[in-house]
């Protein structure tokens, strides 16, 4: 049965065509009517013949298609074909009533959103795998949309701006992502995008408007609420108000940063450790400078301003504000400007500062801020604040030490929480480490894996991920330690290049770092790190039962019913 998408298209067509489809049909029996009742030529017998309604009716059927066969089933007298020539001439006035009005609704905007509407829901309808619901195609949903392409993810998109939903059109994603130009506030927008439907894994609320994430936090608790849901904010007040009804991942970029920030300033091996591990897939992380101690300048003492005021305070790194007006608690210390002249800097005592910090919400003046500043004192350690993605070429080309990208960090916190959501335990505990622990597990993994971003991802060792591990536990074999089970199923069975970073067990803490002789159990969560080739040769291990068995043994056990009896047949041969 057609869906209401379709429903409410079909009845807007009808309703738009309704007026021409009533001309063709009243001059259609106008003269069906009139060649019935204008006489012919007389017949053998002297009399008058008229048409019948039934060739009347064939004959205006394929006249009206051009098609022409004749005068039937006679010649026509002089009447009847003054009569035709009418209806033709009528009939051409009304076709051409009926194209025009077609015409102009094929051209009409409310019947392309219909028909769009239409088509996004029979796409989102025919879905049979899981995907993530992304609310906002800006440059974040770009990234967000490009890497989950990439890790063999589908999105359905939501944007209102309909220039951007024709730029995703024209991306070269290896599978199709279902768009809709639509306002993703609107509760109803959200069910025919698919919330409710059993293949979502994932809202994504990353829309310019506070608002509109805000309603979508809502729709989200209220009609999916066992669904993840993430949530983009950019003031306070609706992080709060998020968080009040229980919207659990909200992420500030600002704030978000503020944290690498201070994390770089304690431990800057947690900090690279932490950037690599949430990096974009495909790209490269390259080790920074740690930010050094002293005196620090800032200029722009906006939202962004303000966190990193705060991670340098709590750093014991004292902050020269400059900025066109005071900081309201006036603690600070303040130069009036903007941070792009010489007077400005010069001013905050920029020639022996340790570090400077580009906080405006202009790139422009930021590059400016940071060039100038460079040239008074080219040992500053600088942070930049990219507010476009489109301006990347520039701020490549100064090479600042931190680059704050609010949509790379955004996009970085995502696909963390809904791609490997045992990765934020695991990101805690690097946060909290001592610097000696977290700088030992850098190089090490780096060694190993290099500074490519590598393949994180979890492991349920159930039916449903790990079915031939979880089927020799219920026969209760022996259970396979860490190091048995990571070994390639290849001739040697060497190692796989993958690492464990946590291993979660129901009623126990989170284990770091488990070890080679650490015994799996049912249901027990382990979180990898590794090249992909590796991730793809345990999947193999974790769901065939013979490679799960030539991993653990060494032996390879003939696979498939003829190959077993044939083997049996064999064995008992060569005990006789």
């Amino acid at each position: 049965m057609p869906g209401p998408a379709a429903t409410s298209t079909i009845f807007l067509v009808l309703r738009r065509l309704r007026t021409p489809l009533i001309v063709l049909i009243t001059i259609f029996a106008i003269s069906v009517l009139g060649l019935t009742l204008v006489p012919g030529p007389p017949g053998a017998d002297g009399v008058l013949q008229r048409l019948s309604f039934f060739h009347a009716v064939y004959f205006f059927s394929y006249t009206a298609t051009t098609i022409g066969f004749g005068e039937i089933p006679y010649a026509f007298s002089e009447q009847q074909r003054l009569w035709v020539t009418f209806s033709i001439y009528l009939s051409v006035v009304g076709w051409a009533y009926t194209l025009g009005t077609v015409f102009a609704m094929l051209q009409d905007k409310t019947f392309i959103s219909a028909v769009a509407m239409q088509r996004f829901v029979r796409q989102v309808r025919r879905l049979r795998e899981h995907f993530f619901l992304v609310c906002g195609y800006g440059e974040t949903g770009r990234l967000l949309c490009k890497a989950l392409d990439e890790m063999g993810y589908r999105a359905v998109v939501i944007e209102k701006d309909e220039a951007k939903v024709g730029e995703l059109e024209l991306q070269s994603y290896s599978a199709d992502m279902p768009a809709l130009c639509a306002d993703a506030g609107d509760p109803e927008t959200l069910l025919v995008a698919g919330l409710n439907s059993k293949y979502c894994r994932g809202v994504i609320a990353l829309t310019n408007d506070d608002s509109t994430n805000l309603a979508i936090a809502i729709a989200a608790r209220l009609l999916a609420p066992s669904l993840t849901a993430l949530c983009r904010a950019k003031h306070a007040d609706t992080v709060a108000n998020m968080a009040s009804f229980g919207t659990r991942h909200i992420i500030n970029p600002f704030d978000k940063f503020g944290e690498y920030m201070a994390l770089a300033i304690h431990s800057p091996s947690a900090y690279h450790l932490l950037l690599w591990l949430t990096g974009l897939p495909g790209t490269t992380v390259t080790r920074h400078r740690d930010p050094p101690s002293g005196k620090w300048v800032l200029c722009g003492y906006g939202s962004f301003g303000k966190v990193m005021t705060q991670a340098l305070e709590s750093a014991a790194m004292p902050v020269t504000i400059i900025d066109r007006a005071p900081p309201e608690d006036g603690t600070y210390t303040w130069i009036k400007g903007d941070g792009t002249g010489h007077a400005a800097l010069a001013a905050a005592g920029i020639e022996d500062a340790a570090g400077i910090v580009a906080a405006t919400g202009s790139d422009v003046n930021n590059l400016s801020i940071v060039v100038t500043a460079h040239q008074m004192n080219p040992q500053l350690f600088t942070v930049l604040r990219q507010n476009q993605v489109a301006n990347r070429a520039l701020f490549d080309a100064f090479e600042s030490d931190f680059t704050m990208v609010p949509s790379e960090i955004i996009a970085h916190e995502c696909l963390a929480i809904l791609t490997t959501p045992l990765l934020a335990p695991f990101l805690q505990a690097v946060r909290t480490s001592e610097e000696h622990w977290a700088e030992q597990l850098l190089a090490d993994l780096t060694s190993r894996f290099g500074w490519d971003v590598p393949s994180v991802w979890s492991v349920s060792f159930n039916l449903v991920q790990a079915p031939s591990v979880y089927r020799k536990m219920m026969r209760h074999e022996a259970c396979p330690t860490l190091g048995e089970l990571l070994r390639a199923p290849v001739t040697g069975r060497p190692q796989l290049h993958c690492r464990p970073l946590l291993l979660l067990r129901e009623g126990n803490a989170p284990l770091v770092l488990p070890g080679e002789g650490e015994p799996l159990q049912l249901g027990d969560q382990l979180l990898f790190v590794g090249r992909e080739e590796a991730r793809k040769e345990l999947n193999l291990t974790l769901f065939n039962s013979h490679t799960l068995d030539y991993v653990l043994t060494g032996k390879d056990a003939p696979g498939g019913t003829v190959w077993e009896w044939l083997a049996r047949r064999r064995a008992t041969a060569r005990t006789r």
